[in-house]
């Protein structure tokens, strides 16, 4: 089914089998290989699976952990930066939530078993003290602290949405932040296509990006008429990571203070002046001109000491919350004064006396000061556990669902990798408690977020496909069928659209799987703008097996033309043993590597843009587009 040789597979599983053993663990580091599928969630689920059934879950060395493609992208997600996303993996409301009360009721869980700490039931404190932090005064209970001013979605803006809507004409204008369409997604021809249909496009990035200049002739590899395209382009030079303060999350959740090493060049401006200048610009508007939508800006909170240049720290404690109210436990006890950072989620309430724009990064900047800016890496344990170095959130806890790590009783599944242990009075041990700190012999289990307190292998209500993994083609497969149940092929509830259905090739024309990649010597489409990494990787390639080369009369460094339906791409190509012919179903199946750094624009050799060739469908949850698997063709050029 894989491609893998049967020996080699099941020695793989009587590894992983073996990891079973209470001194025995196992991880899966996953990257794009696995999520840029239409079936990438279901990948990582299905590993979550084995090392639950494993035992792994929780352990030292345990789990399944994600390498991530950006610096910060865990930041991205942890800050809700998806199309129906809030801070700290909050919800958006959508149209069906006409009001808080069912807004709550639909994302507050109720335990399903007795004494489960089920910590999603502080929902609403998560909630409200967002509001809080966002229309500080004016979000009240009288006004359900501002719910009526959120966007409610009715459908997931994703970019496979957005760029759609673009093509269509429904989309006037873009802000383009960070973020390198034309390079980075797929279908480079209708994105250009798109793009070409706005009245203005904001690009807000420190480089040169094919984005900003998508309007431009080059050739084969962009060859499209300036004057036929109606988008007017405005360009804000940005600065980059090494020219401000703040914190990057990595995906062991830890965030990590660094501090600015020069200042930017030009008039460039951080990511934060350029929004306070566009927010500004806005209200001024609306206060002269009136309009749709008013309210949500009119009334956001906006207290900086320079109103136009919000400085890291700043965000950062605004991250953290604050108390607005004393703050005071059961028995009386002050917990926190008014004015102070909060030093933990567990003071968060729902009664507007605590703001948080981001719950689960509550701790990171304490009155003790910034702890994302600890910088001591003893690790008494010899374990990695460093917990002295940078803050790691929930509350500095470094693995997650920890009492999993040892038995009924509070002894640790392995003595020599102890995470926790109960020394007969409380927990101790190399890591924070991941959970309420109940004794042994109580019933509460480690999965403290899900109701039940217990791990799931089956996923109720939260993936498209169903409870369980199935295995699904790609959408272009080079077998033409499922070799588990031919009757459906690919998964039947991808993002796809219409329009990019009949853009889909058949293995008739397009014999070949391509698949996208990076190479260790660049950064995504960045580093074409570094010299040095530009002379360690100058020119455009691709990689085919030998048996792919010998069959198409190509040598080491011919030229080749690699098309899908979609477009083409002209490039040079390296034959090597790193490639091998797959037997798939009682069928030989070759790849085609492509490397996706180049373009034109950098310091490199001008190219192509690979992804010119890969499909725009994405993974039925996250919609990640297939830049992994989809048929092409290839030829000396």
């Amino acid at each position: 089914i894989c491609g893998t040789p049967k020996a080699d597979f099941l020695k793989v599983c009587d590894v992983l089998a073996s990891t079973s053993a209470a001194d025995r663990t196992t991880t899966f580091l996953y990257a794009l290989g696995w999520t840029q599928h239409t079936v990438g969630a279901q990948n990582i689920r299905t590993m979550a699976m084995i090392q639950l059934l494993l035992g792994n879950m929780g352990m030292a060395g345990g789990g399944v952990n994600a390498l991530r493609g950006h610096s910060n992208i865990q930041g991205l997600t942890d800050l809700g930066l998806l199309s129906t996303s809030l801070p700290g993996y909050l919800t958006l409301p959508s149209d069906k939530q006409t009001d808080l009360h069912s807004y709550l009721s639909a994302n507050t869980p109720k335990a399903t078993l007795p004494e489960q700490v089920n910590y999603w039931s502080n929902y609403p404190k998560f909630f409200v003290s967002l509001m809080k932090s966002f229309y500080g005064e004016a979000a009240q209970k009288e006004n359900d602290w501002g719910f009526e001013w959120l966007p409610k979605w009715d459908q997931a803006y994703d970019v496979i949405k957005y760029f759609n809507m673009m093509d269509n004409g429904n989309v006037t204008g873009y802000i383009c932040q960070g973020f390198n369409p034309v390079a980075s997604f797929p279908d480079k021809n209708k994105v250009v296509r798109s793009l070409s249909k706005l009245k203005y496009m904001v690009v807000i990035d420190p480089l040169v990006t094919e984005t900003s200049t998508f309007w431009q002739n080059h050739g084969e590899s962009n060859d499209i008429d300036p004057s036929a395209i109606q988008t007017e382009v405005f360009r804000l030079p940005s600065t980059c990571f090494a020219e401000e303060d703040g914190s990057i999350a990595n995906s062991g959740r830890w965030l990590q203070w660094h501090w600015k090493g020069q200042d930017a060049p030009g008039e460039a401006r951080n990511d934060g002046e350029i929004l306070a200048g566009i927010y500004h610009r806005l209200r001024e508007l609306y206060r002269t001109e009136g309009g749709k939508g008013a309210e949500p800006l009119l009334k956001m909170s906006w207290r900086y000491k320079q109103p136009d240049h919000p400085e890291s720290e700043e965000v950062a404690k605004e991250n953290n919350g604050y108390a607005l109210a004393d703050l005071y436990d059961q028995n009386g006890t002050l917990l926190a004064k008014k004015g102070q950072l909060l030093n933990s989620f567990a003071l968060l309430r729902d009664d507007g006396s605590t703001a948080s724009s981001c719950w689960i990064y509550t701790g990171s900047w304490t009155e003790q000061g910034n702890q994302m800016a600890n910088r001591d890496n003893a690790d008494p344990s010899g374990l990695g556990n460093t917990l002295g170095w940078a803050w790691a959130w929930p509350l500095n806890r470094r693995v997650l669902y920890n009492r999993a790590s040892a038995d009924i009783n509070g002894k640790p599944w392995d003595a020599k990798r102890m995470l926790i242990q109960w020394n007969g009075s409380k927990w101790v041990g190399n890591d924070i408690p991941d959970f309420n700190t109940a004794p042994p012999g109580s019933n509460t289990g480690p999965f403290i977020m899900q109701q039940e307190g217990l791990g799931r292998l089956f996923a109720l209500d939260k993936l498209a496909e169903g409870p369980f993994p199935e295995h699904y083609e790609p959408m272009e497969t080079p077998l033409g069928t499922n070799p588990l149940h031919p009757k459906v092929v690919s998964s039947p509830v991808v993002r796809l659209y219409e329009e990019d259905a009949i853009r889909l090739g058949k293995k008739d024309k397009f014999p070949y799987v391509g698949t996208t990649y990076r190479l260790t010597e660049h950064f995504h489409t960045w580093t074409k703008h570094a010299l040095l990494n530009s002379i360690a990787q100058p020119e455009q390639f691709v990689e085919i097996s030998e048996g792919l080369a010998k069959s198409k009369g190509i040598a080491n460094g011919d030229w080749v033309k690699v098309s899908s339906k979609r477009g083409f791409i002209r490039a040079v190509a390296v034959v090597t043993r790193r490639l091998r012919t797959l037997n798939v179903n009682g069928q030989q199946v070759e790849t085609v590597g492509i490397p996706l750094h180049w373009g034109f624009e950098g310091v490199a050799r001008k190219g192509y843009i690979a992804n010119t060739l890969t499909p725009n469908v994405g993974d039925s949850n996250s919609q990640t587009p297939e830049y992994k698997a989809f048929l092409v063709n290839i030829e000396k050029a």
